[in-house]
């Protein structure tokens, strides 16, 4: 008698529990990362404005649903339900000038959000950079978010060799507080995310994020985020130009074809 009221309060107990809780043990959600289009493959990362066309047309007609980064992020820190089913994310890396030219009018026409990760310095600056009058304009599209990719893209890996750990400390920490507080007061965001550079973290690195006040840091492994995940390291699938057609259905799917992507 007593395991038949056992089991039936269980029971009850899940009946009750919201559908999320369920969803949350099971969501798989790929994090696109793009960084330069163009009209030809220029570099490693550069993807064809037409591929790109098509992977957009492609999650469109196939039921796949875009949603921010931010909505995922607050999953993560307690302040959203899990993402649905064919959920997808959009990023960019570098706030790159063909974000502008090319990335634009295609996000225009399909009306994703995409979280771009930039790195101030660069910004009016560098010639394949966007300027702040750009990046300012696509902020105003309501599509286009922008968080921090560091102050200027350093390699924290081959800093760490040649420098001393206090002047490893004050490195990091300026290209953390110093990107953060440039882009906020430029672009009137909130940023309080972090996209590694070179996908190079550590524990030691994700410290020093959180001290600078950061909730979230993402990396480069090509692998679906998961429910399991840490908001402090979550995977994004760094795209080329090969990642198309039946490759880019497979991504989708948690399939992707291993790569070894020159950064």
């Amino acid at each position: 008698m007593f395991c038949f009221i056992t089991r039936l309060c269980v029971s009850t107990i899940i009946l009750l529990l919201p559908l999320s809780a369920f969803a949350a043990e099971s969501f798989r959600v790929p994090i696109l990362l793009y960084h330069r289009f163009g009209a030809t493959v220029a570099d490693g990362m550069t993807i064809t404005t037409p591929v790109f066309e098509a992977q957009m047309k492609y999650l469109h007609d196939n039921g796949y649903k875009v949603i921010p980064l931010r909505q995922l992020v607050d999953y993560y820190q307690g302040k959203a339900p899990a993402p649905g089913p064919k959920s997808v994310v959009i990023a960019e890396d570098d706030a790159h000038k063909s974000v502008y030219s090319d990335m634009l009018p295609i996000i225009k026409k399909y009306r994703y959000p995409v979280t771009i990760f930039a790195y101030p310095s660069a910004i009016s600056n560098a010639k394949y950079a966007m300027t702040w009058e750009q990046m300012r304009e696509l902020t105003k599209t309501g599509l286009f978010t922008v968080q921090s990719h560091t102050y200027w893209h350093p390699n924290f890996k081959q800093e760490r060799k040649k420098l001393s750990k206090a002047a490893l400390d004050s490195l990091v920490m300026t290209q953390l507080k110093k990107s953060k507080a440039r882009l906020e007061t430029e672009l009137g965001v909130k940023v309080d995310m972090l996209a590694w550079p070179f996908g190079i973290y550590d524990d030691y690195l994700i410290d020093k994020a959180t001290e600078a006040g950061y909730g979230a840091t993402f990396t480069i492994e090509r692998r679906h985020a998961t429910a399991s995940d840490s908001v402090l390291k979550l995977p994004r699938y760094l795209l080329v130009n090969a990642d198309s057609g039946k490759a880019f259905v497979q991504l989708l799917e948690g399939n992707a074809i291993k790569r070894n992507i020159a950064y």
